[in-house]
């Protein structure tokens, strides 16, 4: 979504000017900051195109009051950083917000046909037109990107040069100037033609320059360059092989995000004046050393109780325990995930904690038993959860989950010891799957074969994606993965129309490994439909079981059947098999895997083989 036009800054309450001179070029909210218009995406304003600047200077124009700190340990913990900030604000009354730099920096006039860089239009300043012709320039539609995260500006002067002098030395060595027109025959690349004043090449159109090979048959690599950075982004070799992109394709930048719930014994709040000393204090041994570092870090007396604080090293020190002795962050993660699971098939009553209690999860006080048949089991009422969503790099070119540590691209040039992230507090509803029941599925024959076509199409695609095979993450497509991923669709589709939420404000989170069967849907947004109350109400027993019978009924049949049901393969590489957007499909905000690894048969069963369906017996009833 492009951000809405630029508003008038407002003086502050004291009439005067905001801190800052920066043109102001558009609002965002500050969600869209961490997952559309994050560091080194970019953003189209009105008829100007700007890249989202690096963190460097953000200690400097960030305020403290417009972007406060947030804390989660765990997440904090698990991305080796101290704490997170909120983006700062961008609406009428704030006195700076993230800051961006113009890009791409070639643009054309569609008056005169120009094609240079934005400066050599000698445009007023404040204004992006051009100082001939007065009228709007447009920025390059193209721009080109490596699968290290690199960006940079297509090469437009060796595209058309390239049939006669392969090897020229550098831009505008020709003496003349490049020049864009469309010939409006055509809706294609064919039409867009690009050429030199030079009078030495024929007018070329683009056709062509998105191929894989295109630029490299012309010997241009990537040489690094890192526009959201400025000076400290300038080139260094690269090498790898550059992709022509349009500047609004989703190729361009991808967030990689971490999330994490806040839980006991973290979730009250009341550590969070120790974010600066727990890496100090996980190195101290024993209550006494504990105590005297506290007391000469805090003179005035530590906010936080002794027995408090060792009880929260206690349980790091749990938590290491459970992800082995050399821990990858994959396995760190899964750690954190685990206790989550823990944490919710628990519980935690309201009435036995303060006000500032930020998880309450209770047991629904209807009858549980009505939800056997269903294979369901365990379920809890969330009824206030807070969820963490920090931005920890992007990518470009490559699906986020199926990358490997050397393509995240940093947001900053030198490491600091925070990242932007927004938290979220709302409400859900968390239930398990039945583990007989559901390990007697997972040993049909025909289920296993059906996961395993979506495990193995996942696995190809991951392998294609890495550059080095030996560091290949493994599919987590499993039977049980994608019958939970694909109840927790249908499930919030229905709910959406129960519950008073829009889907998109609904969001999964799942819990599927050998030991673990169980998803929890909560709400995703911060704004007006946050917490409304309506979501817990669907996890008394009573009405869950009206619920889930309603999404599996629903899910038997989809408006694209037979061929949906009956397709071999769905989805981005292949990587669904009963699933489209008429049936289980989400909205992105939703889903935890970008709709993929979905089967419906898995739920409903095929008219082949309905035994397939984990909720087959709920369609006889």
């Amino acid at each position: 979504m492009t951000p809405p036009p630029a508003r008038r800054r407002r003086p502050g309450s004291t009439g005067t000017a905001p801190a800052r001179s920066f043109p102001r070029r558009g609002t965002v909210r500050r969600a869209q900051a961490i997952t559309t218009y994050g560091v080194g995406s970019l953003m189209a304003v009105d008829q100007e195109s700007f890249i989202v600047s690096g963190l460097d200077t953000a200690e400097e124009s960030w305020s403290t009051d417009e972007s406060p700190r947030i804390h989660e340990r765990r997440l904090a913990r698990l991305l080796g950083v101290s704490h997170f900030r909120l983006p700062p604000a961008s609406d009428d009354t704030s006195r700076d917000g993230v800051r961006v730099r113009r890009f791409p920096l070639m643009h054309s006039c569609p008056e005169c046909g120009d094609l240079q860089p934005h400066r050599d239009f000698n445009p007023p300043s404040g204004r992006s037109v051009c100082g001939v012709c007065e009228v709007d320039l447009v920025p390059s539609r193209f721009v080109v990107a490596c699968k290290a995260g690199h960006l940079g500006e297509f090469p437009y002067w060796q595209w058309v040069h390239r049939s006669t002098d392969r090897d020229a030395p550098s831009v505008g060595r020709c003496g003349g100037r490049l020049k864009l027109r469309t010939s409006g025959r055509t809706s294609s690349l064919r039409s867009i033609l690009v050429s030199c004043t030079c009078g030495r090449v024929d007018e070329v159109s683009m056709e062509g320059s998105f191929r894989r090979q295109a630029l490299k048959d012309l010997g241009i690599s990537c040489r690094g360059t890192r526009p959201w950075l400025g000076s400290s982004g300038e080139a260094s070799n690269c090498g790898l092989a550059l992709r022509t992109l349009q500047r609004g394709s989703s190729a361009v930048w991808q967030p990689v995000l971490r999330s994490a719930l806040s839980i006991p014994p973290w979730s009250d709040g009341r550590a969070d004046p120790l974010a600066e000393h727990w890496d100090r204090l996980r190195e101290l041994a024993g209550r006494q050393r504990v105590a005297d570092y506290l007391y000469g870090a805090f003179p005035g007396g530590c906010p936080v109780p002794l027995d408090e604080v060792m009880t929260l090293l206690a349980a790091e020190q749990e938590e290491d325990a459970d992800s082995g002795t050399e821990p990858t962050f994959d396995h760190r993660y899964r750690a954190l995930r685990d206790k989550e699971y823990e944490r919710l098939r628990a519980g935690n009553d309201e009435s036995e904690h303060a006000h500032d209690e930020q998880f309450v999860c209770e047991t629904p006080l209807g009858d549980q038993k009505i939800l056997e048949p269903l294979g369901v089991v365990g379920p809890m009422l969330v009824k206030k959860l807070r969820e963490v969503r920090a931005l920890k790099a992007f990518t470009r070119l490559a699906d986020p989950d199926s990358t490997n540590g050397p393509r995240e691209m940093s947001l900053s040039d030198s490491p600091l010891p925070w990242l932007p992230a927004m938290e979220v507090r709302g409400e859900g509803v968390f239930l398990r799957l039945d583990d007989t029941r559901l390990a007697a599925w997972e040993k049909a024959t025909a289920v296993a074969a059906r996961a395993d076509r979506v495990h193995r199409a996942h696995q190809r695609v991951l392998e294609e994606r890495a550059d080095d095979p030996g560091l290949v993450v493994p599919s987590p497509a499993t039977p049980r993965m994608v019958l939970l991923h694909t109840l927790a669709h249908v499930l919030i589709n229905e709910w959406s129309l129960e519950s008073g939420y829009p889907s998109a404000a609904l969001r999964e989170r799942l819990y599927a490994s050998d030991d673990m069967a169980g998803l929890l849907v909560h709400t995703a947004t911060s704004d007006s439909a946050g917490s409304l109350g309506g979501l817990v109400a669907q996890g008394e027993p009573e009405i869950l079981d009206r619920t889930v019978r309603a999404a599996i009924r629903r899910a038997e049949w989809c408006s694209s059947d037979p061929l949906c049901m009956e397709t071999e393969v769905s989805g981005a590489g292949g990587t669904n098999l009963a699933a489209c957007h008429a049936c289980v499909m989400l909205p992105e905000t939703s889903c935890e895997h970008n709709n993929i690894l979905l089967d419906r048969a898995l739920l409903v069963g095929t008219p082949e083989d309905p035994e397939v369906g984990f909720f087959a017996d709920v369609l006889d009833l």
